[in-house]
């Protein structure tokens, strides 16, 4: 007479959590009690939260730490926003399944990813050639095929694809680049920390109405600075 033995995987102390499991349970923590509880309703930013493996987006060293309430450093300087930035500055922008995004600054190219999670395609601009190199890798391993990346100078912008319904910068310039402005589609929102790259910065929404910029002062925070070539 044969047996079958039957080893049930435990989720409790002193067992080993499966790596993917480990993360599944993580992420969704981090929803709940970091995104949901400070008050993001958003449910297609919920979802992409959800979803977006966060941990692949840092260098392994940090893995563990990814889920965490806390900017993560990702080399050269830089570093991954908070995740609940992530998700406030994403809700901000209001983003809809049919927009075109403009992101400035891909990083590690988490936000973009969250970003392509929702709406149809997202152009990306990174000035640290390394981590422009690292990030569209990165992007096209985890086959984010709406995503568009390139090196260069974010200021200016990307007129070849403009106008755009949504634009994120994820580094602090002491102005507003007028060529994202420019490039901005009619109501479309533009969501961008301005201030000293060593002081607290102001978050700031723009909305273009009738061809003319509506100005919304929204949080403080603390973002690396805006780098030009």
């Amino acid at each position: 007479m044969k047996y079958l033995l039957i080893i049930p995987i435990l989720v409790m102390a002193g067992f080993i959590l499966p790596q993917s499991d480990k993360y599944e349970s993580l992420r969704q923590k981090m929803v709940r009690n970091q995104i949901m509880d400070r008050g993001v309703t958003n449910n297609a930013v919920l979802s992409a939260l959800s979803k977006v493996p966060r941990h692949l987006f840092v260098p392994k060293d940090y893995a563990d730490e990814a889920y965490n309430d806390y900017p993560l450093p990702i080399g050269y300087g830089q570093t991954i926003s908070q995740p609940y930035i992530v998700a406030y500055m994403t809700e901000v922008l209001k983003p809809g399944r049919k927009m075109k995004a403009l992101e400035i600054g891909t990083g590690s190219g988490y936000q973009a990813a969250v970003l392509a999670e929702i709406v149809d395609k997202v152009y990306t601009i990174e000035i640290v050639p390394e981590l422009a190199k690292e990030s569209s890798e990165r992007l096209k391993k985890l086959e984010y095929k709406n995503i568009i990346c390139k090196y260069g100078d974010g200021y200016k912008g990307w007129s070849e694809f403009a106008p755009y319904d949504l634009i994120v910068v994820t580094a602090a310039a002491e102005t507003i680049p007028q060529p994202l402005i420019d490039q901005l589609a009619e109501n479309g929102r533009l969501v961008i920390p301005v201030g000293k790259p060593s002081a607290v910065q102001e978050l700031i929404l723009l909305v273009k109405k009738n061809g003319k910029i509506e100005k919304k002062r929204l949080t403080f925070v603390r973002f690396v600075p805006f780098k030009r070539l």
